[in-house]
């Protein structure tokens, strides 16, 4: 039976080639990313920075994981289905149900270990290339190590060992239960679902009623639960695209079949009547491929957006390089003395703050540390140090909150928000996250408020003096930080503080490490939509050989049977891909709100760069299936 069994994969393995393949670019995947985790090049980052960029190459793996268990589940129903009616000649042969499951176990358990060898080749010849872009994409600079450990290899082998076994396993059983008759027809009954219009309708109304439940979701905003609002979205919208490629889809094709002009213009009855029975056996496959470009699309989106807030948030936290926080209103001079000893001071600023007890304060934001500024105070700072004032005068009811620059943000619903300040209410008319205050801006909650009502409020709070300071050659950071010390040191009594922001910081490299393997994802959703819509189409073109050989003996000719293979692929690709660009919108819309940026540019960008890539997968099945159809 192993030698029956190596025969066929030999004989067959044309036929095996694109699971093949497909297998052994998730494992190279699989690998690089683990690889990635044991080679020890983070070291450099910091102990913190080692422990984020591990919890992300975790969180990766295992949705890469989720990907390769329901890859290999779909890919080995696809392949059974095709080797039953094959396999099921055997039983004539006098072969039991059991020999028969052994026999296809066998082959199953070759292709696997045909995959994982190439998976693990090529991961292991390209793991030093893996990093070299990945380093390159994140401006990290890390020692690249281009020796493969044994540790991931071993990782990778066994986590796709586990999962392919499950449904070898599966595999066995099904053929071991399958009748005969089961076996000879299996081929004709893959995917294929009969339903009459009236229930390709009510899955009509209910997908697009949960696809459009699940779009509002996305683009919902909301003052707290804008992670339960992206939870749901994520589930409607991919139920309700379901649902539309089982139901609304056809419902159309079905209807413009039905319309003997548009079916006989351009010879579309070649191949209008075969898409739409591809459409009813097919259609989970094409959801499936939608869902995962909508995936692609979102992750390159999130790359691109966190690639912009990073460099935003740097330049945040280093609006000013020292600050100072006292009690005393006399050390401006002084202190511009010490930092300006051997350096050009590029911005300076100063402003009055009111700290607060959190007992005054009632928000929303739930933070421990308040303070208030003036109108006029923020303005003269804005001034000093060049940045925008773009606000009204305040009424004596009104307040501007000023913010840390966040990565992401789940409060996506600024509007309507009331804040309680020692009694009184006063409604909040924007929240900016122009870097006023620099660094400060993040442990504390600053509320700005008219000169009045900072008066009316300086009983219930201690003022204080904030001195900022950048200088403009960050390579004197470290002397300049030790003097400052030292005047700090010398001054009398101990309440004044000292903030030193170092310009070469690596805190946050985590994130870039974080949005170079976003584009990694991205690329990896984006073949794999592919690769199974190629795998798909490739063995249907099996099915249709005898079809397209009557059509030829009618007098129809190969040109014109080309042609409408072409027109008939061109709508396998192009309908997951109008849904992706539409359902783009509102999941990288969401994105945006969560990160306060525009990303239409960069969604126009990502939905060109799927379409160029779907392009070749185009090409690619066009001509496998002219092949395998026979009218090449």
């Amino acid at each position: 039976m192993t030698k029956l069994a190596w025969i066929n994969f030999k004989s067959g393995f044309k036929n095996y080639l694109s699971l093949v393949v497909s297998l052994a670019f998730t494992i190279l995947v699989l690998f690089n990313f683990q690889n990635l985790i044991y080679s020890g090049g983070f070291e450099i980052l910091g102990t913190r920075n080692k422990e984020y960029v591990e919890i992300i190459v975790n969180m990766i793996t295992f949705v890469l994981v989720c990907f390769m268990f329901f890859f290999i589940w779909y890919s080995t129903n696809v392949f059974l289905t095709r080797r039953k009616k094959e396999i099921g000649i055997y039983v004539f042969m006098g072969l039991s149900n059991e020999k028969i499951g052994k026999l296809y176990f066998l082959e199953t358990v070759f292709t696997g270990l045909s995959a994982l060898v190439l998976g693990l080749f090529f991961g292991a010849l390209s793991s030093g290339l893996f990093q070299m872009i990945l380093l390159a994409i994140s401006d990290l600079a890390v020692a690249v190590h281009f020796r493969p450990g044994l540790k991931p290899a071993l990782i990778t082998a066994g986590i796709y060992g586990a999962v392919y076994m499950i449904f070898a396993v599966k595999g066995y059983v099904n053929l071991v239960r399958s009748s005969v008759l089961g076996m000879i027809s299996a081929a004709r009954q893959n995917e294929y679902v009969r339903q009459r219009r009236a229930v390709l309708f009510i899955k009509s109304i209910v997908g697009t009623g949960i696809l459009g439940s699940g779009y509002y979701l996305a683009v919902k905003k909301d003052q707290g639960g804008t992670m339960g609002n992206a939870f749901g979205a994520v589930v409607l919208v991919t139920a309700g695209v379901y649902l539309l490629f089982g139901g609304l889809i056809p419902l159309i094709f079905q209807a413009a079949a039905g319309n003997k002009r548009f079916l006989y213009k351009n010879q579309r009855v070649l191949w209008v009547n075969s898409l739409i029975f591809r459409m009813k056996k097919n259609y989970r496959t094409y959801a499936m491929v939608s869902i995962l470009l909508l995936c692609s699309v979102t992750a390159l989106a999130t790359s691109f957006a966190m690639k912009g807030r990073y460099d935003s948030i740097i330049q945040f936290e280093n609006t000013y390089t020292f600050q100072l926080i006292s009690p005393r209103d006399d050390l401006d001079e002084q202190a511009a003395a010490v930092i300006g000893e051997g350096n050009e001071i590029s911005a300076r600023s100063r402003i009055p703050i009111l700290c607060l007890d959190s007992s005054y304060v009632d928000s929303r934001y739930g933070g421990s540390h308040y303070a208030i500024l003036p109108w006029s105070g923020l303005k003269e700072l804005a001034g000093e140090a060049g940045l925008d004032f773009p606000f009204e005068p305040l009424e004596d009811h009104q307040i501007i909150k000023v913010s840390h620059l966040h990565l992401m943000s789940l409060l996506t619903d600024q509007s309507n928000v009331t804040v309680t300040i020692a009694g009184k209410n006063y409604r909040q008319v924007e929240d900016t996250s122009i870097p006023y205050l620099g660094y400060l801006q993040e442990p504390m909650s600053f509320y700005v408020v008219n000169d009045r009502e900072y008066g009316r409020l300086k009983p219930f709070g201690e003022e204080l003096h904030t001195y900022n300071y950048r200088i403009k050659d960050s390579g004197n950071f470290v002397q300049t930080r030790d003097r400052l010390d030292r005047f700090v040191a010398g001054l009398e009594g101990d309440d004044t503080a000292r903030i030193a922001i170092d310009p070469e910081s690596n805190e946050l490299d985590w994130i870039k490490v974080m949005y170079s393997i976003c584009v990694f994802m991205f690329f990896v959703f984006v073949l794999a939509s592919g690769s199974i819509m190629f795998m798909k189409l490739y063995n249907d073109a099996f099915e249709e050989k005898g079809r397209y050989q009557v059509m030829m003996n009618m007098g129809i000719g190969r040109e014109a049977l080309r042609k409408s293979v072409k027109a008939e692929m061109a709508v396998a690709y192009g309908l997951p891909f109008a849904v992706m660009g539409i359902s783009s919108c509102f999941s990288v819309g969401a994105l945006a709100r969560m990160m306060f940026t525009d990303l239409t540019g960069i969604n126009v960008v990502s939905v060109a760069v799927v379409l160029g890539i779907l392009a070749l997968w185009y090409g690619l099945s066009v001509r496998a299936y002219e092949r395998n159809a026979g009218i090449y």
